[in-house]
Formats: structure tokens, C-alpha cells, sequence
């Protein structure tokens, strides 16, 4: 049965069945499949925004039917910011893919087209969700989808890269569902507005809630990056073609912090405790992007550290509205203007790399070194985007990095002479250094694409003379996707208060008591203080740490992140493939050693007149027989070991359904 707002299912389910078409499409025709594919995308978008129009409408969506519990959707203001900012990313990343991969003469691009739409609908069920069932639904369909952006390529690199992507996403979803079973149980609901009244009237011990919580953070933990959760990142974002990686960073990421803000806001809201865990996990997932992005030596990767650590930054406002309580307006609108800003400012920059992959094939500094010289359009983008990313007034990320850091402050105030404001004073430092380490890996990257010179004159001479680098409507896209981002900084008053009130419902936030006064002193000379760190950082890590003088005398960039600290290489896959199955494979052999034995001495009692003369069989590996067993005819092998035991639970399990019967009536 279906009840509701139609343009809601049209907004999830129009995906998947263009994904299909386009597929057929192309193959017949190649550039009809580009044009259905930027128009499907473009209807999208603009179906998201009709959405704004129909909020005096029904904005639910049930389909009763479906997989048990149903599909559950809703289009109110934060989620319907998420779907208009989905459906505008898409579109700009899709006419980025048409050009890019013809350029290229990619292979594989109608399976591309048809799994980048079914990730674009599985990623609108995700926002547009108002059921955890319906959620998790979705969230493992997209797992899945965009694992084929992932492996895209399919060199070996790219394979191992995936690999790493879908077995994180497995692991993630199976500890999500595990504590989705829990909060049904306890609750009898997923409900998302009945979470908060189910957890007042059901008794449920707030043990058991946070213990179902920590299992459903860590899918999402995983999705977006969160440390320790984090390995497979740096490696499937570089793998991925750029504008896949675009979509992983600038939205799929996204849908790991609509988990926690669902979690956050609709489950242990206020949870002083939980809170204090996630700011935690936020700054160390900030710090640790920020020194992945300073050591490389690779453009691609160092933009996908730095997706993490700003992850990081929205993962600590979603703490912090846990810490601070009824007082975490700050928090709130800070988490959510954030996730905005980056998912804007990803965008731009993922688009530069691929103009550069485009002409170069390489992402080593070394290699395009200087290729931005005399390429107004592509400076004033990265920069823009720099600009935007390391929190300078008038941008976009100012604000939100404003907010987040202005929490922490308030909750130093609020917890004046105790130890927990000695605390936080530490951690509002490493949010500074977090954000100073921002500004040190895209000073890097701006000055070695857009300043330096390259170390063969010859290959900058043709740097200089490429003014051809970029078709026009790449061009546009680029322009018109920087160009958003100071909108945002320059009026934040208008701009972004207008999208944290839409939005702030949805966490069950309130506007702050008084107006934000963004570009105050004492607001302003924080972020100075970041970005001096930062710059100094920049001066004497990368310039005289990073930048090392070569025989020729040349000074060439390099890759200073030490390969020992690689999480997943040196602990989680000798763990996974070697240390677990080796327990397994012990407890398993334990087991059948004591049930053969076990078997054996009952068979003794049971079919040998003197028991007492028992010995264990000599030879029973395939169940064959020794001198006494051949007179019992019973094997006494592992199989009949199996039997043996199974016919034991059998009749165990047989008592205990017997005696619950006996009890309950």
C-alpha cells in the first residue's frame, strides 16, 4: 500500500529505473547516454527543490509493503536540505564525467552511469528516511552501488582499494544491524520522532542504549571516515576515477553523519557521556587527516585526508551538542552549516583534480608542478576552495569552523573550575592546531600547482602554452561552484542562519539567544591564530622537511608518511585473515577433539561389555575403524562425532521449549 507525498518516492525510485535506461541507451549510442544521464540528474535536482514548494503539503511517504517493516520517507527541512544539496552535486559531477571520461576513452562507462544513479537514489532514501529500517535499507544498497565507482578502473591498485571499501562497508553494516536489532527489541520502535517518547516509557537501562548505539555508529563511523574506522579512505578515494571521488567525499560521506546525527539528536540526546566520546573521536579523525594530507606528496590523496579531517571537524559539533545539552544551539548549527560547506567545497576541488587528471594522467606534485601557472580559472577555483576549506572570513568554512570552535568555548565557560574545562581547553587547542594543519597542506598544494615552476623547463613550457586545458562547460562549472562559497561567508546572517534555522529541527535544536556576531575580534583573531600555525607549519614542514634536494640539485617533494603506521596493512588484515582464523580454526579443533573423545567413551559404555577397557581410537581421522570398533560397527569418526552432539542440542533445545511452554501457561 502507498500513502503520501508521491514526489518523495519519485525522488528515490526515479533513479534506478533511469540507471537502467541509460544503460540500454548506451549501448547504441554514446552521447544519447550522456545527454539522458545529465538530464535524469537535472530532473533530480529539480524535483528536490519542487520539494521547498510542497512543505505545506503531506511530506510523508509509506510503502507498507515493502521488505517487511516498509519504507518510511519524509521531506521536512533538514532533509530536504540534504536531497536539493545530493541532486545538485550529482548534476555537476555528471557533466564533469562526460567529459572527463571521454576524454580519457574510459572503458565500462554505461555500468558507471547506471550504478552512479542507483547510488544517487539509495543516497536520497538515506536523507529523505524517516525510519532506521528504511535507513539501513538504503545505506547498504549505496554500500554496494558505489563500490562500483570505487573499482571503476579495475587495476590492481584500484582493486585492492575496493576490496578494503566493501569490506569495511560489510563490517559496518552488519555491526549497524546487529545494533538496530537491539534498539527494536528495547524500544519496539524505529521510528525516528518515536526514538525519544519509546525511551521514556520503555525502562530501557541507558547501559544497553549507548552499547546498541556504539554498534549502529560504527557503520556509519565507517562510511564517513571516522578514526579508527577510517583506512580504507585514503585508499579508495585516490583509486576511485575523480568524479566518483567527488561523490564520496562531498555526499556518501555525508550519509555516515546523517547516522550520527540520527543517533545523536533522535537517540542519546544530551548524553554527556556519549558526546564526550564523539568530540574525542572527531578531534583525533581531525588531527590524523590533518598530518596524512601534510605528508603526501600526491594531490588526489592529500584532498581525500583532508575530506577525513574535516569529517572530523562535523564529527566534534555532533559531540558537542551531546556535551552541552540544552545549550548546544552553537553545536548544532555549526554541525550542520559544516556539512554543507564541505560538501561545496569537495566538489570544486575534486573538479580541479580531474581537470588535471584529465591533461596530466598523474597526481605526484612532482609531476604537475606548475601546471596551474597562467590558468586564471583553474587558480581562482583552487583558490577559492582553499580559502573556503582553511576558514578565511568572508568564506564559507569560516562560519561553520566559528561555530563548532565557539561550543567548545561555551562549555569552558559553562564548566569554569572544574576539571572537565581544563579538559576541553585542551581539546579547543587541538581544534586550532587541527585547523592550522588545514591550512599547511593546501598552502602545499596551491603553491607546488599554481606558484612553483616544474623541475624540467621544458615540460613547464608546455604548462604555459596548454590554454586549452579545459572545455568551456567545465569551466562554467568550476567558476559557478566556487563562486557559491563566499555567498555563504560574506552574509552569513542570510545565508547560512538561513539554512541552520531550516535545518536544526531535524537535531531538535534552537537558534542561538543572541545573533551570532561571525566577524567579531575575538572570532577572527582564533582563526588568525589557526592560520599562522599553519603557516609556519607549511614553512618548515613541507618547505624544508618535505622538499628535499636531489643530486641535480633539484628539490623534489616527498611522500613522508611512514608505511609502518598503515592501520589496515599492520593490524587489521593479520588480524581479520590470520589471527581470527587461526582462533577459529583452534576452538574448532579443541571442540571436535573433546566431542570425539567424548562420542568414543559412550560408545564404549553403551555397545562394549566391559567399558572399563576403553582406549581412544587409533585411526579415526575419516571415520575408519580400529580392531575393537569394527565389532560395534558405529564409526567413530568427527561426522558421527557431529551427529552425536547435534542429537544432544536437539534434545536439549526439545527440554528448554518444553519447560518455557510449561511456564508461560
Amino acid at each position: 500500500m502507498l500513502e503520501g507525498n508521491g514526489l518523495l518516492m519519485f525522488l528515490v525510485f526515479f533513479p534506478f529505473g533511469a540507471g537502467l535506461v541509460s544503460y540500454f541507451i548506451g549501448t547504441s549510442s554514446k552521447k544519447s547516454r550522456d545527454i539522458f544521464v545529465i538530464a535524469a540528474t537535472a530532473v533530480e535536482l529539480a524535483a528536490a527543490l519542487i520539494l521547498i514548494a510542497s512543505a505545506g503539503d503531506t511530506n510523508d511517504f509509506h510503502w507498507h509493503a515493502f521488505a517487511g517493516l516498509g519504507v518510511h520517507l519524509r521531506g521536512d527541512g533538514f532533509r530536504t536540505i540534504m536531497a536539493i544539496l545530493a541532486g545538485f552535486i550529482w548534476l555537476f559531477t555528471t557533466i564533469i564525467s562526460c567529459v572527463y571520461f571521454k576524454k580519457l576513452g574510459s572503458r565500462n562507462r554505461n555500468r558507471y552511469y547506471m550504478f552512479a544513479l542507483w547510488t544517487l537514489g539509495a543516497t536520497m532514501g538515506i536523507f529523505l528516511s524517516s525510519h532506521l529500517y528504511t535507513t539501513f535499507i538504503f545505506f547498504e544498497v549505496m554500500s554496494f552501488t558505489s563500490y562500483i565507482l570505487v573499482i571503476h578502473n579495475e587495476t590492481e591498485e584500484v582493486i585492492d582499494a575496493a576490496k578494503s571499501y566493501v569490506g569495511f562497508a560489510v563490517f559496518g553494516g552488519l555491526a549497524t544491524l546487529m545494533g538496530l536489532f537491539m534498539l527494536q527489541a528495547n524500544l519496539g520502535t524505529l521510528e525516528m520522532d518515536a526514538l525519544i517518547p519509546a525511551i521514556e516509557t520503555s525502562g530501557v537501562s541507558e547501559v544497553t542504549l549507548v552499547w546498541a548505539c556504539a554498534l549502529v555508529l560504527v557503520g556509519f563511523g565507517v562510511k564517513a571516515g571516522m578514526f579508527p574506522l577510517h583506512t580504507w579512505l585514503p585508499q579508495s578515494y585516490p583509486a576511485a576515477p575523480e568524479p566518483g571521488t567527488a561523490l564520496l567525499s562531498a555526499i556518501l560521506s555525508k550519509a555516515g553523519i546523517f547516522g550520527m546525527f540520527v543517533i545523536t539528536g533522535q537517540i542519546l540526546l544530551h548524553h554527556f557521556s556519549w558526546g564526550l566520546a564523539l568530540t574525542l573521536l572527531g578531534i583525533a579523525t581531525a588531527l590524523l587527516g590533518g598530518i596524512m594530507g601534510i605528508l603526501s606528496d600526491n594531490f588526489k590523496k592529500t584532498i581525500a585526508c583532508s575530506s577525513m579531517s574535516q569529517i572530523g571537524f562535523i564529527i566534534v559539533g555532533v559531540g558537542m551538542q551531546a556535551v552541552l545539552g540544552h545549550h548546544n544551539a552553537l553545536a548544532v548549527r555549526g554541525s550542520i552549516l559544516h556539512l554543507v560547506n564541505h560538501s561545496l567545497i569537495k566538489l570544486a576541488l575534486f573538479m580541479v583534480a580531474a581537470v588535471i587528471f584529465m591533461n596530466l594522467k598523474s597526481f605526484n606534485l612532482n609531476d604537475i608542478r606548475g601546471f596551474g601557472r597562467k590558468k586564471p580559472a583553474l587558480m581562482f577555483t583552487t583558490g577559492f576552495a582553499i580559502l573556503g576549506v582553511i576558514g578565511v572570513p568572508l568564506w564559507n568554512g569560516y562560519v561553520s569552523k566559528t561555530l563548532i570552535h565557539e561550543s567548545i568555548v561555551e562549555y569552558i565557560e559553562i564548566a569554569e573550575h572544574t576539571g572537565w574545562a581544563y579538559g576541553f581547553k585542551a581539546i579547543e587547542v587541538l581544534f586550532i592546531i587541527a585547523g592550522g594543519m588545514t591550512c599547511c597542506y593546501m598552502l602545499k598544494l596551491f603553491f607546488a600547482v599554481f606558484v612553483e615552476k616544474n623541475n624540467d623547463p621544458a615540460k613547464q613550457a608546455q604548462f604555459d602554452a596548454n590554454r586549452h586545458y579545459m572545455p568551456v562547460p567545465v569551466a562554467v562549472i568550476l567558476i559557478i561552484s566556487a563562486a557559491i562559497l563566499p555567498v555563504i561567508g560574506v552574509i552569513p546572517n542570510i545565508t547560512a542562519d538561513g539554512i541552520a534555522d531550516v535545518a536544526q529541527g531535524f537535531l531538535h535544536g534552537h537558534s542561538p539567544e543572541h545573533a551570532v556576531h561571525y566577524f567579531s575580534w575575538v572570532n577572527i583573531s582564533g582563526t588568525l591564530k589557526s592560520l599562522a600555525g599553519g603557516v609556519a607549519a607549511y614553512l618548515v614542514i613541507v618547505r624544508l622537511g618535505m622538499l628535499r634536494r636531489q643530486p641535480d640539485g633539484k628539490k623534489k617533494y616527498v611522500n613522508a608518511w611512514p608505511q609502518s603506521l598503515d592501520l589496515e596493512k599492520k593490524v587489521y588484515r593479520p588480524a581479520l585473515l590470520t589471527v581470527l582464523p587461526f582462533i577459529g580454526a583452534l576452538f574448532a579443533r579443541s571442540v571436535a577433539s573433546i566431542v570425539d573423545w567424548f562420542t568414543a567413551f559412550i560408545g564404549k559404555i553403551i555397545f562394549f561389555r566391559r567399558p572399563e577397557r576403553f582406549e581412544p581410537p587409533l585411526n579415526n581421522e575419516f571415520g575408519t575403524f580400529n580392531e575393537e570398533e569394527k565389532e560395534s560397527k558405529i564409526p567413530q569418526g568427527i561426522s558421527y562425532s557431529l551427529i552425536m552432539f547435534g542429537a544432544g542440542v536437539v534434545a536439549v533445545l526439545y527440554f528448554i521449549i518444553i519447560a518455557f511452554i510449561s511456564g508461560w501457561h
